[in-house]
């Protein structure tokens, strides 16, 4: 039997068009080779290695989820991780505050496998207190001693003294019972701080989390949550196609600098436990003025394999191309969605297996093939006629069927380009295609 709370929170994702925090290996089909891929990628993380993977996929196509799962994974294995959405106000780098917005929501849904909701980072840190006490109790010394021996491998690290005096003062005020000293700490470490005169007051640092030192912050967590008893830090980040449609060029290359030097850490393992994922879209990777491919740099590392075409796949390469569903795994898709609507029990299903090839049949019929391959909207529509059917004891999916309209997920193509046209940007014409900076014809 599946449990309502599970069913509701699928239905209710599913049917909004977004990506259910529970209750994915209900719904989950095919892709196994790419699971394996990343299993690999989070067992080496959680040994102390480090992970870069590109999740790439069209709009519709399971990137979302497909994230997800991973992170689902990754709390089994011991890992913390952290994720986010990338938008408009949240990006890697920055000068206007965009970065440290983007950082102040990782750390809000910051997760262990006890707090997968996100909130986790007190958690943490008592995880590290604890731990300190119980080696101070069995070498006979003062758990302050054993704390500071420990932060002072943070305290080598790019600003690693002023992490490691904020840990020391969330350990003071755990001790004398001070809560404003543990929260202005946990404010600290979220990124919270706005001034630097307010840190200092309040903590006696004399540097904040800007939006200049997200990575090195990033890092500095993986090295903390190692010493609280954890494997490792996942990084999560869903929507890297707002950078891709940052209209000014000298942003845009920024954060494709920023990536870089992600890339080349991971690539080089300078740093431990700590493993990053993005979600985009072809056009994010591809699109060689716009796109990964425009910075020389990246192109020249991200470049797909040579070898791995003619149904050949390479599932080490720091690209990871989600393979579309194909029809035979969209029906087993269509036969779980009726089961978790029926609770799991076979007796209630509301269509019959002739049912769910009839649906397959109108929507090829009304889309093509995009609605087995980017499977959003289609699923979508599914489960409205099973709601219908349910609500209605005397509707048949034979007459429904025929007035069901299902439209194709246009994605990136509704969406606009945001921030500031640069002056050095081509301007390209949507209607066409076409960069207006080149005549197509000329005339006195």
């Amino acid at each position: 039997m599946i449990r309502s709370k599970e069913r509701d929170a699928v239905l209710q994702s599913l049917r909004a068009g977004v990506v259910p925090r529970v209750g994915q290996h209900l719904i989950q089909v095919g892709r196994v080779r790419e699971i394996e891929a990343m299993l690999k990628d989070i067992e080496r993380v959680a040994d102390g290695g480090t992970m870069f993977r590109l999740v790439i996929g069209e709009y519709g196509s399971g990137k979302t989820f497909f994230l997800n799962l991973i992170r689902a994974v990754s709390l089994e294995k011991k890992l913390v991780t952290v994720h986010a959405d990338l938008n408009p106000d949240r990006r890697l780098h920055s000068t206007g505050g965009q970065a440290r917005s983007l950082f102040a929501e990782l750390m809000k849904n910051l997760s262990t496998r006890t707090k997968p909701d996100g909130g986790a980072l007190a958690g943490i840190i008592e995880r590290f207190i604890s731990n300190a006490r119980m080696e101070a109790t069995t070498k006979g010394i003062s758990p302050e001693q054993v704390i500071h021996e420990k932060l002072a491998h943070l305290s080598e690290m790019v600003n690693g003294y002023d992490f490691a005096t904020v840990i020391a003062a969330y350990w003071k005020g755990f001790e004398s019972g001070q809560e404003q000293l543990k929260v202005d700490a946990i404010r600290w470490l979220r990124g919270e701080f706005t001034t630097k005169t307010d840190a200092r007051k309040s903590l006696g640092v004399r540097t904040i989390i800007d939006d200049a030192s997200v990575y090195d912050q990033l890092k500095l967590l993986s090295k903390f949550v190692r010493l609280a008893g954890y494997a490792g830090v996942v990084v999560c980040l869903d929507e890297m196609v707002n950078l891709y449609k940052l209209a000014n060029t000298q942003a845009r290359n920024a954060n494709y600098e920023q990536i870089l030097r992600i890339l080349n850490d991971s690539l080089q393992g300078n740093s431990d436990g700590l493993g990053f994922i993005f979600g985009g879209t072809p056009e994010f990777l591809m699109d060689v003025r716009r796109g990964l491919y425009s910075y020389t740099a990246l192109q020249s590392r991200l470049t797909e394999n040579a070898f791995a075409k003619n149904g050949f796949m390479d599932y080490n390469h720091p690209v990871l191309r989600l393979s579309s569903l194909s029809q035979e795994e969209f029906l087993v898709l269509l036969g779980k969605l009726r089961n978790v609507f029926a609770f799991g029990d076979s007796s209630k299903y509301l269509m019959p297996d002739e049912g769910l090839i009839a649906f397959m049949n109108h929507c090829n019929k009304r889309i093509g093939d995009c609605y087995f391959r980017t499977p959003r909207t289609t699923t979508t529509a599914f489960i409205n006629l099973l709601s219908v059917l349910e609500q209605n004891a005397d509707a048949d999916w034979r007459n429904l069927l025929g007035d069901l309209d299902v439209e194709k997920d246009m994605g990136f193509q509704n969406e606009v380009f945001t921030d500031t046209p640069s002056l050095t940007d081509p301007i390209v014409h949507k209607s066409t295609g076409v960069d207006a900076d080149e005549f197509a014809s000329f005339k006195l």
